[in-house]
Protein backbone atom coordinates (compact mmCIF):
# COMPACT_ATOMS: atom_id res chain seq x y z
CA UNK A 1 0.00 0.00 0.00
CA UNK A 2 1.12 3.58 -0.70
CA UNK A 3 0.58 6.25 1.94
CA UNK A 4 -0.51 9.81 1.22
CA UNK A 5 -0.44 12.59 3.83
CA UNK A 6 -3.03 15.36 3.58
CA UNK A 7 -3.57 18.52 5.57
CA UNK A 8 -1.95 21.92 6.02
CA UNK A 9 0.79 23.28 8.22
CA UNK A 10 -1.65 24.50 10.86
CA UNK A 11 -3.87 21.47 11.07
CA UNK A 12 -3.60 17.71 11.61
CA UNK A 13 -2.22 15.57 8.86
CA UNK A 14 -4.08 12.41 7.94
CA UNK A 15 -2.36 9.31 6.65
CA UNK A 16 -4.36 7.77 3.81
CA UNK A 17 -3.42 4.32 2.56
CA UNK A 18 -3.70 3.96 -1.20
CA UNK A 19 -3.73 0.69 -3.08
CA UNK A 20 -1.00 0.25 -5.68
CA UNK A 21 -2.41 0.85 -9.17
CA UNK A 22 -1.93 -1.11 -12.38
CA UNK A 23 -3.67 -0.33 -15.66
CA UNK A 24 -3.78 -2.89 -18.46
CA UNK A 25 -4.33 -2.53 -22.17
CA UNK A 26 -7.06 -4.86 -23.48
CA UNK A 27 -6.41 -6.01 -27.05
CA UNK A 28 -3.43 -8.33 -27.45
CA UNK A 29 -2.49 -7.75 -23.83
CA UNK A 30 -5.25 -9.19 -21.65
CA UNK A 31 -7.05 -10.84 -24.56
CA UNK A 32 -5.94 -12.36 -27.87
CA UNK A 33 -7.49 -9.93 -30.30
CA UNK A 34 -5.45 -11.16 -33.28
CA UNK A 35 -6.67 -14.76 -32.99
CA UNK A 36 -10.26 -13.56 -32.59
CA UNK A 37 -9.94 -11.34 -35.67
CA UNK A 38 -8.53 -14.18 -37.73
CA UNK A 39 -11.50 -16.34 -36.72
CA UNK A 40 -13.93 -13.54 -37.58
CA UNK A 41 -12.24 -13.06 -40.98
CA UNK A 42 -12.60 -16.76 -41.76
CA UNK A 43 -16.29 -16.68 -40.82
CA UNK A 44 -16.93 -13.48 -42.78
CA UNK A 45 -15.19 -14.81 -45.89
CA UNK A 46 -16.98 -18.17 -45.70
CA UNK A 47 -20.41 -16.58 -45.29
CA UNK A 48 -19.88 -14.44 -48.41
CA UNK A 49 -18.01 -16.98 -50.53
CA UNK A 50 -14.82 -14.94 -50.54
CA UNK A 51 -12.53 -17.94 -50.08
CA UNK A 52 -9.23 -18.20 -48.17
CA UNK A 53 -7.70 -15.38 -50.22
CA UNK A 54 -10.51 -13.13 -49.03
CA UNK A 55 -9.87 -14.02 -45.40
CA UNK A 56 -6.15 -13.39 -45.85
CA UNK A 57 -6.89 -9.99 -47.41
CA UNK A 58 -9.02 -9.04 -44.40
CA UNK A 59 -6.27 -9.96 -41.94
CA UNK A 60 -3.59 -8.17 -43.94
CA UNK A 61 -5.68 -5.02 -44.37
CA UNK A 62 -6.56 -4.92 -40.68
CA UNK A 63 -2.80 -4.70 -39.99
CA UNK A 64 -3.06 -6.15 -36.48
CA UNK A 65 -5.71 -3.65 -35.48
CA UNK A 66 -3.81 -0.55 -36.58
CA UNK A 67 -6.29 0.31 -39.34
CA UNK A 68 -9.20 2.46 -38.04
CA UNK A 69 -12.25 0.22 -38.28
CA UNK A 70 -14.51 2.76 -39.98
CA UNK A 71 -11.87 3.03 -42.72
CA UNK A 72 -11.35 -0.74 -42.74
CA UNK A 73 -15.00 -1.55 -43.42
CA UNK A 74 -15.18 1.08 -46.14
CA UNK A 75 -12.29 -0.70 -47.84
CA UNK A 76 -13.94 -4.09 -47.27
CA UNK A 77 -17.16 -2.94 -48.90
CA UNK A 78 -15.31 -1.47 -51.87
CA UNK A 79 -12.87 -4.36 -52.37
CA UNK A 80 -15.50 -7.10 -52.35
CA UNK A 81 -18.32 -5.08 -53.91
CA UNK A 82 -20.65 -5.66 -50.96
CA UNK A 83 -24.12 -4.16 -50.87
CA UNK A 84 -24.26 -3.60 -47.09
CA UNK A 85 -23.29 -0.12 -45.87
CA UNK A 86 -19.90 -0.02 -44.18
CA UNK A 87 -21.52 1.06 -40.90
CA UNK A 88 -23.73 -2.05 -40.92
CA UNK A 89 -20.70 -4.28 -41.52
CA UNK A 90 -18.85 -2.59 -38.68
CA UNK A 91 -21.81 -2.90 -36.33
CA UNK A 92 -22.17 -6.62 -37.07
CA UNK A 93 -18.44 -7.06 -36.43
CA UNK A 94 -18.70 -5.36 -33.04
CA UNK A 95 -21.57 -7.66 -32.13
CA UNK A 96 -19.71 -10.81 -33.13
CA UNK A 97 -16.11 -10.21 -31.98
CA UNK A 98 -16.77 -10.29 -28.21
CA UNK A 99 -17.97 -13.88 -28.69
CA UNK A 100 -14.64 -14.86 -30.25
CA UNK A 101 -12.07 -13.31 -27.90
CA UNK A 102 -10.52 -15.27 -25.07
CA UNK A 103 -8.52 -14.49 -21.97
CA UNK A 104 -6.14 -17.22 -20.83
CA UNK A 105 -7.04 -18.84 -17.51
CA UNK A 106 -3.50 -18.07 -16.32
CA UNK A 107 -4.13 -14.37 -16.95
CA UNK A 108 -7.41 -14.43 -15.04
CA UNK A 109 -5.67 -16.24 -12.18
CA UNK A 110 -2.92 -13.61 -12.23
CA UNK A 111 -5.46 -10.82 -11.88
CA UNK A 112 -6.98 -12.69 -8.94
CA UNK A 113 -3.53 -12.81 -7.33
CA UNK A 114 -3.07 -9.07 -7.81
CA UNK A 115 -6.44 -8.28 -6.24
CA UNK A 116 -5.72 -10.59 -3.31
CA UNK A 117 -2.44 -8.71 -2.83
CA UNK A 118 -4.31 -5.40 -2.60
CA UNK A 119 -3.79 -3.93 -6.07
CA UNK A 120 -6.25 -1.56 -7.76
CA UNK A 121 -6.65 -2.97 -11.27
CA UNK A 122 -8.00 -1.15 -14.32
CA UNK A 123 -8.27 -1.48 -18.09
CA UNK A 124 -7.49 1.45 -20.40
CA UNK A 125 -8.28 0.72 -24.03
CA UNK A 126 -8.97 2.42 -27.32
CA UNK A 127 -11.98 1.26 -29.30
CA UNK A 128 -15.76 1.43 -29.54
CA UNK A 129 -17.61 1.16 -26.26
CA UNK A 130 -19.94 -1.68 -27.28
CA UNK A 131 -17.15 -3.84 -28.70
CA UNK A 132 -14.68 -3.34 -25.87
CA UNK A 133 -17.26 -3.61 -23.10
CA UNK A 134 -18.52 -6.84 -24.64
CA UNK A 135 -15.00 -8.27 -24.62
CA UNK A 136 -14.44 -7.29 -21.00
CA UNK A 137 -17.70 -8.82 -19.83
CA UNK A 138 -17.63 -12.03 -21.89
CA UNK A 139 -14.06 -12.98 -20.96
CA UNK A 140 -14.56 -12.74 -17.19
CA UNK A 141 -12.40 -9.64 -16.89
CA UNK A 142 -15.24 -7.47 -15.56
CA UNK A 143 -15.30 -9.47 -12.32
CA UNK A 144 -11.55 -9.17 -11.86
CA UNK A 145 -10.90 -5.46 -12.32
CA UNK A 146 -12.02 -2.39 -10.44
CA UNK A 147 -12.94 -0.36 -13.51
CA UNK A 148 -12.16 0.51 -17.10
CA UNK A 149 -11.90 3.47 -19.46
CA UNK A 150 -12.74 3.03 -23.15
CA UNK A 151 -11.85 5.74 -25.63
CA UNK A 152 -15.12 5.43 -27.54
CA UNK A 153 -17.08 6.15 -24.37
CA UNK A 154 -14.80 8.89 -23.03
CA UNK A 155 -14.03 10.83 -26.21
CA UNK A 156 -10.27 10.67 -25.71
CA UNK A 157 -7.75 8.07 -26.89
CA UNK A 158 -4.45 6.71 -25.66
CA UNK A 159 -1.76 7.99 -25.52
CA UNK A 160 -3.63 11.04 -24.18
CA UNK A 161 -2.99 11.23 -20.44
CA UNK A 162 -6.65 12.00 -19.81
CA UNK A 163 -7.71 8.42 -20.57
CA UNK A 164 -5.23 7.12 -17.99
CA UNK A 165 -6.61 9.62 -15.47
CA UNK A 166 -10.14 8.38 -16.11
CA UNK A 167 -9.00 4.77 -15.77
CA UNK A 168 -7.38 5.46 -12.42
CA UNK A 169 -10.48 7.30 -11.18
CA UNK A 170 -12.67 4.35 -12.17
CA UNK A 171 -10.50 2.23 -9.89
CA UNK A 172 -11.11 4.58 -6.96
CA UNK A 173 -7.64 6.07 -7.04
CA UNK A 174 -5.58 8.58 -9.02
CA UNK A 175 -2.31 8.93 -10.88
CA UNK A 176 -0.90 11.06 -8.08
CA UNK A 177 0.69 8.09 -6.37
CA UNK A 178 2.10 6.59 -9.56
CA UNK A 179 1.55 3.00 -10.59
CA UNK A 180 2.00 0.82 -13.66
CA UNK A 181 0.78 0.54 -17.24
CA UNK A 182 1.00 -2.80 -19.05
CA UNK A 183 0.48 -3.03 -22.80
CA UNK A 184 1.81 -4.08 -26.19
CA UNK A 185 1.85 -0.73 -28.03
CA UNK A 186 5.10 1.25 -27.73
CA UNK A 187 3.39 4.60 -28.31
CA UNK A 188 -0.08 4.22 -26.81
CA UNK A 189 0.85 2.11 -23.78
CA UNK A 190 4.52 2.74 -23.04
CA UNK A 191 4.94 6.38 -24.08
CA UNK A 192 1.41 7.19 -22.96
CA UNK A 193 1.89 5.48 -19.62
CA UNK A 194 5.16 7.27 -18.98
CA UNK A 195 3.58 10.63 -19.82
CA UNK A 196 0.91 9.80 -17.23
CA UNK A 197 3.62 9.28 -14.59
CA UNK A 198 3.36 5.50 -14.59
CA UNK A 199 6.04 2.86 -14.77
CA UNK A 200 5.53 0.60 -17.76
CA UNK A 201 5.77 -3.03 -18.82
CA UNK A 202 5.87 -3.60 -22.56
CA UNK A 203 4.38 -6.83 -23.89
CA UNK A 204 6.77 -7.86 -26.67
CA UNK A 205 4.73 -9.84 -29.21
CA UNK A 206 7.63 -9.89 -31.66
CA UNK A 207 5.82 -7.59 -34.08
CA UNK A 208 7.09 -4.13 -33.16
CA UNK A 209 9.62 -2.38 -31.05
CA UNK A 210 11.69 -2.10 -29.16
CA UNK A 211 9.59 0.11 -26.90
CA UNK A 212 12.02 2.80 -25.81
CA UNK A 213 11.72 3.73 -22.17
CA UNK A 214 9.78 0.72 -20.90
CA UNK A 215 10.77 -0.23 -17.36
CA UNK A 216 10.33 -3.94 -18.09
CA UNK A 217 9.75 -6.15 -21.10
CA UNK A 218 7.58 -9.27 -20.80
CA UNK A 219 6.60 -11.98 -23.28
CA UNK A 220 2.93 -11.88 -22.22
CA UNK A 221 0.59 -10.56 -19.57
CA UNK A 222 1.19 -13.51 -17.25
CA UNK A 223 4.90 -12.72 -17.17
CA UNK A 224 4.05 -9.04 -16.61
CA UNK A 225 1.91 -9.93 -13.61
CA UNK A 226 4.83 -11.94 -12.21
CA UNK A 227 6.95 -8.77 -12.46
CA UNK A 228 4.33 -6.79 -10.54
CA UNK A 229 4.04 -9.44 -7.86
CA UNK A 230 7.82 -9.38 -7.44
Amino acid sequence: MRSLKVGDAAGPRLLIMMRPLVLFDLDNTLIDRLAAFQQWAAEFAAARGLGPDGAAWLVETDADGSMPMDVFFGLVREHFGLAEPAEDLWRAYRTRLPHLVTCRPEALDGLDRLRAAGWAIGIVTNGMADNQTGKIRRTGLAERVDGWAISGAEGVRKPDVRLFEIGAARCGTSLAGGGWMVGDDPEKDVAGGRAAGLRTIWIDRGLAGPADGADHVAADVVAAIDVLMG
